[in-house]
């Protein structure tokens, strides 16, 4: 994975323009393992910058599993706002770019997240995921509800990254119910 990780460090975006982080987003949470990605604490990283670490999912759904974590504690999809939409723009890069990197080809492609209270850690992640599944089982993790009337999604506990983009820029919350 050396490789890898050389290509991604490389190619990838370097920071985040445009988006500031708001006051109530901290800097770390002693408690929450995501805001500790490192090597030395046992994860498998693929790509890091100063707004994100990228990493390989410990319980891999597909073939292809990576997380990409913000750097700044922001514990979930729930809490986000129209100001975000540049940081979850951020996230889709830095996710494509390590799907660009396999030659996932669109289709194939699956990024989003668990809405809370059906997330296992409370600090935003980003599920990148290179199709298909590894059962049946896995892909009901990740179910995508489309949209219907105004709604951008439908009744899902998780929500696409497109999606998620849609309802902030709407000045609306992401949640488990349509929104």
């Amino acid at each position: 994975m050396i490789g890898f990780t050389n290509f991604f460090a490389e190619s990838a975006p370097k920071s985040i323009t445009g988006w500031t982080p708001p006051a109530e987003y901290s800097n770390y949470s002693s408690n929450c393992s995501f805001c500790n990605v490192s090597v030395q604490n046992g994860f498998n990283v693929l790509w890091e910058n100063e707004d994100f670490v990228a990493f390989m999912d410990r319980s891999p759904a597909c073939e292809h599993h990576f997380q990409v974590v913000p750097k700044k504690h922001i514990s979930s999809v729930k809490q986000l706002g129209k100001s975000d939409v540049e940081l979850l723009n951020g996230m889709f890069n830095v996710g494509n770019q390590l799907l660009d990197g396999l030659a996932i080809v669109g289709p194939m492609r699956k990024m989003g997240f668990h809405i809370s209270p059906f997330n296992s850690i409370d600090h935003l992640h980003l599920h990148v995921q290179a199709l298909p599944y590894k059962s049946i089982l896995r892909r009901c993790k990740y179910p995508i509800a489309s949209g219907f009337g105004w709604f951008r999604k439908g009744f899902s506990w998780f929500v696409e990254i497109h999606q998620a983009i849609l309802i902030l820029q709407e000045g609306r919350k992401v949640g488990v119910f349509p929104c």
